[in-house]
């Protein structure tokens, strides 16, 4: 066994990795550049070396440097993670040559399989189900344009090297086909390097499914199960299941047998994953294999028990699998979300900057299947950088059912604060309400079928503004009741909170509502309103993020509204004991503003006076600046083009400017007709969240 390896790579895979070495109790070196001098995987390494300034191809990309700390620091092997040079053929026969052992497959396999047009040759002299298309690098758009229309739209335009959504297109006509084609060759390049872009046909509704293998250096190959990677938006998986909810015993085997005889035709030695595409009635075609870890291998190992990490360490060491296809279990249900430094209210734009707050849901139990499992490469206080790509965690949760573990990630994304950059918790939150998901019948189209105009507040009603309302009005009362406690007030004029207010929702609707204190003794509020009481019991102390507690109607008080998604219904029941809903909710006060998160709801809710409610309603609107002449930074990104001059004449639709975030491309593009006066930023610039980049007359 090794006794020390380098991680070539960053961020939440360095860290999983060098847990599960430190585990096999075997040193670890960290690389980083000089953007993540402060990162959590540099603070966990027994030893880390610096490999040059942000830019991936400065760094991570750069295979003397890390080749170079491999020998400098003594580590006999390298884990690539995911990402970066996982995939890189040149890069595994290079450590080869070095006598450093690559912590994957061997490079020949590497070659064979991580290119996605040879793959796909060798998936069918493998007799492995292979979709329609054309294998062969394509050179310009207009020869994309003549291919996509022989295979017949819509197409699929993909880079022979991409992976993670990156150099990847959907074309419906001719002008789809020729634009996609060159963006996706622009963003192949600068992401891996290798801008060989090919096409194959787009099959509509879709289920993405991959089949999880593992392979030895002594002939042996197992699958483990597969993965449902269907909930996807613009071709990046979002939440990840295993098993599938689609795929029955017999596909499954089918599956499995054919991902494993790929792996045997090119001797493949160590953890990989071959996806498919599913049709509606189990029939599948072989996308692609992906030579590497996958970001959503914690799913596999909670139904299997089975660390891949390890595996592939001991595998790289020439140790034999300790198991065969028949002693692979499959234990209850498993789900991932990838939560993401991006903005659900903005169109999912890229989101950077300092995390304030960090405070992952804590795990249910311990051992090998905790129920909760968060994995990262932040903490608080720590950079999201604009130069990698926008993972903040992966939160991946188990269950005895496919109803347990998304009752148990509903939870978990309640009890997950992240401040200081968005996130798109509310927007995982809302899917795992969306029925269409929870009833297991779904596609790749889901997302974009069900939020045709994008994801906002108003797209997630809560189905109990009851509860949103008492505890705005609890959390408000409580800071009246500490301001009545400020000492050195004149005798005789201290300050008595009222138990009156009104509680104004984001519709402009007032309700008039009383607080008292609990009447039990417990630490909490009753409110009134409406003609009915609740009781919320919270231990909650100012500051806290988290709002936890029960919630309860007394005798004889309907819901409003249908029954909640969050557990059992533990109503307090006439003559029967108060035993309230357990609830667990995200707040923030600004001034008389309450924000409540809770089940991808976010609401707004202004709790006042009777008298400041009818003030507050006389105030004139303030009308936002008009900024229609101009164009905005929609991210903080760097500006890569400029593509108009001044004086120019520009028709809607023509393309305005690029800016590269988080290793994707963005084009800005014009809504209407309009002639440029100015130019307000350079190319080469890095840009905040709504700067002026063009100035129109």
């Amino acid at each position: 066994m090794f006794k020390k390896i380098l991680i070539a790579n960053r961020g939440e895979i360095a860290c999983r990795v060098i847990k599960t070495a430190r585990k096999m109790g075997i040193l670890t070196v960290a690389v980083y550049s000089e953007a993540d001098r402060d990162a959590l995987h540099v603070e966990m390494a027994d030893e880390a070396v610096c490999i040059g300034p942000a830019p991936s191809k400065e760094s991570y990309l750069a295979m003397d440097k890390i080749i170079a700390a491999c020998q400098q620091t003594g580590a006999e092997a390298v884990h690539p993670g995911y990402g970066f040079l996982s995939e890189n053929e040149a890069f595994s026969r290079r450590l080869e040559e070095e006598g450093i052992v690559f912590i994957g497959p061997k490079h020949y396999s590497v070659a064979a399989m991580g290119d996605k047009i040879a793959s796909k040759k060798l998936a069918l002299e493998a007799r492995v189900n292979v979709i329609p298309g054309y294998n062969e690098a394509i050179d310009t758009p207009d020869q994309a344009v003549k291919i996509a229309r022989d295979i017949g739209y819509p197409v699929m335009i993909k880079a022979s090297a991409g992976g993670g959504g990156k150099g990847l297109r959907v074309a419906f006509n001719d002008q789809e086909a020729h634009e996609g084609f060159s963006s996706c060759k622009t963003e192949a390049k600068n992401a891996f390097g290798d801008d060989r872009v090919f096409i194959e046909k787009f099959v509509e509704e879709p289920r993405h499914i991959e089949i999880q293998l593992i392979g030895d250096a002594h002939g042996n190959c197992i699958y483990l199960h597969e993965r449902e990677c269907s909930l996807q938006r613009r071709h990046q998986k979002v939440i990840e299941e295993a098993p599938s909810p689609f795929i029955d015993p017999a596909t499954r085997q089918a599956m499995g047998e054919q991902a494993v005889a790929l792996a045997k035709a090119v001797n493949y030695q160590s953890a990989g994953t071959v996806e498919f595409v599913v049709g509606k009635d189990k029939s599948f075609y072989f996308l692609e294999m992906n030579t590497r870890l996958q970001v959503e291998h914690p799913v596999t190992e909670f139904i299997t028990g089975l660390d891949l990490v390890e595996l592939m360490i001991r595998v790289a060491a020439g140790e034999k699998l300790p198991f065969t296809q028949a002693d692979i279990k499959l234990d209850g249900w498993a789900m991932e979300c990838r939560i993401n430094a991006e903005d659900p209210f903005r169109g999912f734009l890229p989101s950077t900057g300092r995390l304030i707050k960090f405070h992952p849901p804590a795990a249910h139990s311990t051992g090998p299947l905790a129920a909760v499992r968060v994995d990262t490469g932040v903490y608080e206080g720590g950079e999201i950088s604009m130069f990698y790509d926008s993972m903040i965690a992966k939160l991946i949760v188990h269950g005895a059912t496919r109803a347990a573990a998304i009752a148990r990630m509903r939870d978990a994304l309640n009890a997950f604060v992240i401040r200081g950059v968005a996130s798109n918790i509310s927007f995982q939150a809302a899917l795992l309400q969306n029925p269409r998901f929870v009833s297991g019948n779904f596609n790749t189209g889901l997302i974009a079928e069900e939020y045709p105009h994008g994801f906002n507040a108003a797209a997630v009603p809560h189905d109990d503004p009851a509860m949103l309302i008492s505890v705005a009005a609890a959390m408000h009362r409580q800071y009246l009741a500490r301001n009545a406690l400020i000492s050195g007030q004149m005798p005789g004029h201290e300050y008595k909170p009222g138990a009156n207010f009104v509680v104004r929702l984001e519709d402009g609707t007032d309700h008039a509502v009383t607080v008292s204190a609990a009447t039990d003794g417990a630490p909490g509020w009753d409110v009134e309103f409406a003609g009915e009481r609740y009781e919320i019991r919270s231990p909650w102390q100012f500051g806290q993020a988290l709002y936890q507690g029960t919630f309860c109607r007394l005798p004889g008080s309907p819901k409003s509204g249908s029954a909640p998604l969050w557990g059992a219904a533990n109503e307090c029941e006439r003559g029967g004991p108060m035993v309230g809903e357990h609830f667990c909710m995200q707040v923030e006060r600004s001034g008389l503003k309450y924000r409540l998160f809770h089940w991808g709801t976010q609401a707004d809710l202004l709790v006042m006076t009777a008298r400041a409610a009818h003030l507050q309603s006389l105030m004139p609107h303030k009308a936002p600046p008009d900024m229609s002449k101009f164009l905005l930074s929609p991210m903080p990104g760097l500006l890569t083009q400029i593509a108009v001059t001044p004086g120019q004449e520009v028709k809607a639709g023509e393309v305005l400017a690029r800016i590269e975030a988080m290793k994707m491309e963005n084009v800005l593009k014009a809504e209407r007709d309009c002639v440029v006066n100015e130019l307000l930023a350079k190319a080469g610039e890095s840009l905040a969240v709504d700067q002026p980049i063009i100035g129109f007359r």
